[in-house]
């Protein structure tokens, strides 16, 4: 939006020869120059629904602000400027605090909207949490999704309310001292309201192959124009809407051959951009676990990327948890001590050993000379509930004991953690696997979904695939809205509640302060018994923080005590674990020396 009230509409569209803007009731030709680019620039005022029209066609603007009818319907003119921020002061926190929340709108309230979710920020603050990870609200089809589908990148879903009541949401919670991050998706659009290919077929290429169809186009002719369009995607969300962070999608299925790579190129211009202002952080999912996104500068700031998911500290501690070995926890199954301990001192289990679960391919690069700070923990997340044929959440996978062992090590080890909404008081709730398509697509999720889950076991006949929840019903969407009445009705859940709070409470007072003390490449790990293990990473000062875990039924006796006295113990006879070196069944313990 240009000043005076004139807004300049831009479309790249190489394949067409004549394309008009319908702006209200006129219909106006743009001009077209020699690089496929057509532009216009016209009077319009805020909230002007507005469509482009190519060979009879209309579609909407692929870089549209805000989708008021849905995908299909028309755009809507946004003045960016419009809105009034309270916060605008606010400079950020240090990534080494960062406690995050990750959260589906959709289904965090009864309501699931922007509106509804901001309610709770005082009840995320008081629990610990430090950074809110909103899960995809880019617009997507139909009234429901995941949001891993969405077509319009930078139009958020009006499903969950306008641009405004997502920023106020934003500004609101930065008035708590809580950032925002939101989860990107660069590596697809989704199956339906795609218009794309119409008129730019240059967006896509045949050369790569994602589970999701043709690649996008980052390196062929005519990715200049595609790259920018996801470079300042994310630019927008960081300046526009004065998020704290992006996490990007499933970038193992980016594909592109360039130097430098979309993802090297992107964080660069978001740091030179950005970084300079406040503070900002990017994190990544990536299944390749590449180490060389997460360098640091000498002076231990991010060359790239803050963070990694770190699904490897998940599937050895679910093996952990639960004896599971379908899939790829099968390439945990064997050790999954060693696989734990290893995440917690090295970063990645995997770091350039074959995978059994890949046919024997190397998998990773080698993290142990990186801080813990680069790799995200958690023990649930969207994926790792949701794609459970049934949703269910670990509490009703683990018993208790073992599972409040597991957590008192990864809420207070010093890689920042990550709750997935609910997990804190033991939600009941499933999160399970939902969309809303149009019906030919819907039939092909509904047999797509039970064909999934035939290799198992338990679900090899039609009878037991029936009983898997219709992914595309509203009664599925609905059963996976939290509830939030548990929390106050029942002991149980709250005291699960109290458990995280305390956990969370003691990370801030005597974990935080040590994180930048840590010295990097010096942690080390010891396996001490099938089900224990012993971490300690030294710092700075020459003094280590130390934990000692034991997730067995049975006591554990340390050949000598951990130096140090005791952080923090999930059982109450200490004396003997500084005396004897002696560990109770399902216990955990943290030691600090000075």
């Amino acid at each position: 939006m240009l000043e005076g009230g004139l807004v300049r509409f831009r479309l790249w569209a190489p394949k067409a020869h004549n394309v008009c803007l319908n702006l209200g009731s006129s219909s106006l030709p743009m001009v077209r120059s020699t690089d496929g680019w057509f532009e216009l620039t016209r009077e319009a005022p805020h909230g002007a629904h507005y469509h482009f029209k190519i060979a009879g066609s209309e579609v909407p603007d692929p870089a549209s602000r805000y989708q008021p009818l849905g995908i299909h319907g028309p755009s809507e003119v946004i003045d960016p400027r419009a809105f009034e921020w309270k916060n605008g002061a606010w400079m950020g926190r240090p990534w080494e605090e960062a406690v995050l929340y990750e959260l589906h709108v959709g289904t965090f309230s009864a309501e699931g909207t922007f509106a509804a979710a901001q309610r709770k920020l005082d009840y995320l603050a008081g629990l610990g949490i430090t950074a809110i990870e909103i899960m995809p609200v880019s617009s997507f089809p139909g009234k429901r999704n995941w949001g891993y589908d969405g077509v319009l990148p930078y139009a958020p879903t009006a499903c969950y309310g306008r641009p405004e009541d997502f920023k106020r949401f934003i500004d609101a919670a930065h008035s708590r001292e809580l950032m925002v991050f939101l989860d990107v998706v660069y590596n697809h659009f989704g199956p339906e309201g795609n218009y794309l290919s119409l008129y730019c077929p240059q967006f896509f290429t045949e050369c790569h192959k994602t589970p999701w169809g043709p690649a996008i186009n980052f390196d062929g002719p005519g990715g200049r124009a595609v790259r920018d369009y996801f470079i300042h995607n994310a630019l927008y969300w960081l300046e526009e809407y004065r998020l704290d962070g992006l996490r990007f999608d499933a970038v193992h299925a980016i594909y592109d051959e360039s130097r430098p790579d979309l993802l090297t190129e992107l964080a660069e211009t978001a740091r030179s951009s950005m970084g300079c202002r406040r503070l900002i952080h990017l994190v990544l999912e990536n299944d390749h676990n590449a180490a060389r996104y997460l360098r640091r500068s000498r002076d231990n700031h991010p060359v790239t990327y803050d963070g990694q998911w770190n699904d490897d500290i998940h599937h050895a501690a679910h093996v952990q948890l639960t004896g599971e070995s379908d899939g790829y926890y099968a390439d945990y199954s064997s050790n999954a001590i060693w696989h734990f301990g290893r995440c917690l001192a090295e970063g990645y289990s995997y770091q350039g050993e074959p995978s059994p679960f890949r046919g024997g391919e190397p998998r990773g690069e080698a993290s142990s000379d990186l801080p813990p700070s680069c790799f995200v923990s958690f023990l649930q997340n969207h994926d790792q509930i949701g794609n459970r044929a049934f949703g269910e959440r670990i509490t009703s996978l683990a018993e208790t004991r073992v599972l409040k062992a597991v957590l008192a090590a990864l809420l207070l080890a010093p890689s920042p953690p990550l709750l997935f909404m609910g997990e804190e008081f033991a939600a009941s709730t499933p999160f399970l696997f939902f969309c809303d398509f149009g019906a030919d697509l819907a039939k092909k999720i509904r047999e797509g979904r039970r064909a999934e889950f035939a290799r198992f076991a338990q679900f090899s006949s039609p009878q037991a695939q029936s009983k898997i929840p219709d992914p595309t019903s509203e009664e599925t969407f609905q059963r996976s809205k939290l509830d939030w009445v548990c929390c106050v009705e029942a002991a149980m859940h709250a005291n699960w509640l109290s458990f995280y709070r305390d956990l969370l409470a003691l990370r801030r007072k005597e974990i935080m302060p040590r994180i930048r003390d840590i010295l990097p490449g010096k942690a080390r790990f010891e396996v001490l018994a099938p089900k224990a293990v012993l971490v300690e990473w030294p710092l700075q000062n020459g003094g280590a923080l130390t934990l000692v875990a034991n997730f067995s039924g049975d006591g554990l006796q340390c050949e000598k005590p951990v130096p140090g006295s005791v952080l923090y113990a999930t059982f109450e006879e200490q004396e003997a674990l500084r005396q004897q070196a002696t560990l109770p069944p399902f216990a955990t313990a943290w030691f600090v020396k000075p």
